[in-house]
């Protein structure tokens, strides 16, 4: 009798955060991505429940890529016992030496916030985990190789393939064995990237065939302004600001969204589609993840290999500087016109970017460009409706800056572009599990998953353990 094969969804389930599949064959188990749930409170909560066996009983991990709801509970997972290696590309795992630390340094300062306000019915308050933890959790990784496969126990065989979402993000194919019968295999999707997007390679579309297939649904109910024409409108925001004579502050994710800036503006320098500006990078997450991008060359498109062959260094405009001190922040304010300011976080919701807005939003020849999604309830969502003012450490400063958005740059597939990969499925998988998205996009992904490629569909709910065959 074959032993038996199951999944549970311990994450990315119903939600668009906190990706965790445990993959079982026996008593050997794999677990898929590591993450950390974030945004509203009840989904926060959710990383301290008991992980559903002893960590200690796992036997091996694999990272589809660096962000942290796909690898942020990764430092709790080692904290409570877990022992074995965490699998991921190279690319993947640099990262992670950044994100993790930065991490547990979040996490200490939330339970140093909790206790000195007193709104923690813990006493006192502490951190999911900790800088030691974030620290032992390193000496676990260890780095594959994009279409090597890499066996994990007995019953697994791992194999990693270009996502194309952020540098070393990985589409990861696991074959089960069984005995006396061909491996089962799964696709786990991980993130989807776009295609022609530049600096990476798009995902990979040679994957042909796969028993089950996990495929995000982020966006699987909306489609994205095609990306020329978001970089058209780029330019004319960057050409326009610098006509008032103002300064444009763009609030960017360190890890992607950052570098796809630095690579648009230096290529529109080169085409003289925008002038020449200084800029400046405020962010030393986004300075050290820019340092990663440029030494992990094996993830690049052709496009952005021509230019590192022809002796450019493709995220490097002309005239950018990286800011890492506070005082090297502070020195900013001076900076009265004509300059491009990139600091994060993306939603504004902390960090230095904030120290900017006070400066730069009460003036009207200024402009703040929001170029990624903003959530419900955050600052930048606020200041996209239209708000007159809005309230920044305690204060409410005024906004009179030119508003502007682009969509068009995410580095997520959008509905068709999610359709556009699942269908290089020569046959129709036993069944498509529709995970990592808000309930009304998952629902909108199955429904033409079902309707357009007539592949069996299911959106699995938080906790569900199923039997594969």
């Amino acid at each position: 009798m074959s032993a038996r094969i199951s999944i549970r969804f311990l994450g990315g389930a119903g939600t668009v955060t906190g990706s965790k599949f445990l993959l079982a064959a026996g008593r050997e188990t794999l677990l898929v991505d590591c993450g950390l749930f974030q945004g509203q409170k009840e989904l926060r909560l959710l990383n301290w429940q008991p992980f559903p066996l002893r960590e200690s009983e796992i036997d091996h991990v694999a990272i589809t890529h660096g962000h942290i709801d796909h690898c942020g509970y990764l430092p709790r997972l080692v904290k409570n016992g877990y022992r074995g290696a965490i699998w991921a590309t190279s690319a993947t795992c640099d990262l992670m030496k950044i994100l993790l630390p930065d991490s547990a340094h979040l996490q200490a300062e939330q339970a140093e916030d909790a206790n000195r306000k007193g709104f923690s019915k813990h006493k006192p308050a502490l951190p999911l985990y900790d800088l030691n933890d974030a620290k032992e959790t390193l000496r676990h990784l260890r780095t594959v190789k994009y279409r090597q496969p890499q066996r994990l126990g007995k019953a697994f065989t791992a194999t990693w393939h270009p996502a194309g979402h952020i540098l070393g993000s990985s589409v990861l194919a696991v074959g089960v064995e069984r005995p006396g019968d061909k491996p089962l295999k799964l696709l786990f999707s991980g993130d989807l990237g776009r295609y022609n997007a530049p600096i990476l390679v798009d995902p990979e579309d040679e994957l042909t065939r796969a028993d089950y297939v996990l495929v995000e649904s982020t966006y699987g109910d909306r489609l994205h302004e095609p990306f020329e024409q978001s970089v058209e409108r780029f330019a004319g925001i960057v050409r326009g600001s610098a006509e008032r004579g103002g300064v444009l502050l763009i609030p960017a994710f360190a890890i992607g969204r950052t570098q796809t800036l630095l690579y648009l503006l230096r290529e529109l320098e080169e085409q003289k589609r925008i002038p020449s500006l200084p800029i400046y990078v405020d962010s030393p997450m986004a300075a050290a993840a820019s340092e990663q991008y440029r030494r992990h060359s094996e993830d690049y498109d052709e496009e952005t290999l021509e230019v590192k062959r022809e002796g450019g260094t493709p995220m490097l405009p002309r005239n950018v500087r990286f800011c890492s001190t506070r005082e090297e922040s502070k020195a900013l304010n001076k900076v009265h016109s004509r300059a491009i300011i990139i600091s994060a976080s993306g939603m504004m919701t902390g960090g230095r970017i904030l120290h900017h807005a006070i400066h730069r939003l009460p003036k009207p020849e200024n402009t703040i460009l929001f170029c990624g999604f903003q959530a419900a309830g955050t600052r930048g969502r606020r200041i996209l409706d239209g708000e007159d003012e809005v309230k920044i450490h305690g204060a409410l400063v005024p906004i009179r800056a030119h508003r502007e958005m682009l969509d068009g740059f995410s580095a997520h597939a959008d509905a068709s572009e999610i359709m556009r990969w699942l269908a290089n499925l020569k046959t129709p998988p036993k069944q498509t599990f529709i995970v990592h998205g808000e309930p009304e996009s998952s629902s909108a992904l199955a429904d033409r998953v079902s309707r357009e490629l007539g592949f069996a569909s299911r959106i699995p709910k938080m906790g569900e353990e199923i039997e594969l065959s």
